[in-house]
């Protein structure tokens, strides 16, 4: 028993002294981000984070959409922030129109009292037409703020990302899996790995 705590003593003492010897070898000066390593050459340490200010890609994207997208040099987004944009325009538009058409036909429908001159809808399916294209209309226009918001939110939380390096190595694969040794003979289901 006395040899087994020597030996775990001694292991633990020896693991404590290289750690010691690798703090030793490289050593930060964390005002100026530069590392000096054992043979005294000084390596300036650029931080691929530093590029990208979260701040300036929200008052990008806050002031021209897509612009903080175009920042972070994640080009591929800025379709995905226009065509946003133009579908919520195009059916705001659609909705419009159709709120336009069905109130006039009201208007005309109560001054004449008669039914819609296009539609030939009466007065009450006139008003339920027209509050359905106005909720519609108002919809999408909450909408298409709230599609402005994220687009914004979305080049905040990408430059605050780029902090993290991730492993060239990381892998994450679905794929396939058959069991023979269970008791019950053969089960197949997915396997979820991941490598790093």
């Amino acid at each position: 028993m006395y040899s087994v705590r020597l030996t775990v003593a001694l292991l633990l003492l020896s693991l404590a002294t290289t750690a010691q010897d690798r703090v030793d070898s490289l050593r930060l000066n964390l005002n100026t981000d530069t590392a000096r390593m054992k043979s005294h050459k000084v390596i300036e340490i650029e931080s691929y984070a530093s590029r990208f200010d979260p701040r300036k890609a929200l008052l990008f994207s806050a002031i021209f959409p897509g612009t903080g997208q175009l920042y972070n040099k994640k080009y591929w987004k800025m379709p995905l922030v226009y065509g946003g944009f133009a579908v919520t325009t195009v059916v705001v538009v659609f909705w419009d129109n159709s709120f336009n058409r069905y109130r006039n036909e009201l208007f005309y429908a109560l001054n004449n009292n008669t039914t819609g001159p296009t539609t030939g809808l009466t007065s009450e399916q006139l008003r339920r037409a027209v509050d359905i294209s106005r909720r519609q209309r108002d919809f999408f226009i909450l909408l298409s703020g709230v599609w402005y918001l994220l687009q914004m939110v979305d080049a905040h939380v990408d430059a605050h990302l780029k902090e993290f390096q991730l492993n060239p190595n990381l892998r994450v694969n679905w794929q396939p899996h058959f069991d023979t040794s269970t008791m019950l003979g053969r089960q197949a289901g997915i396997r979820l790995t991941y490598r790093f």
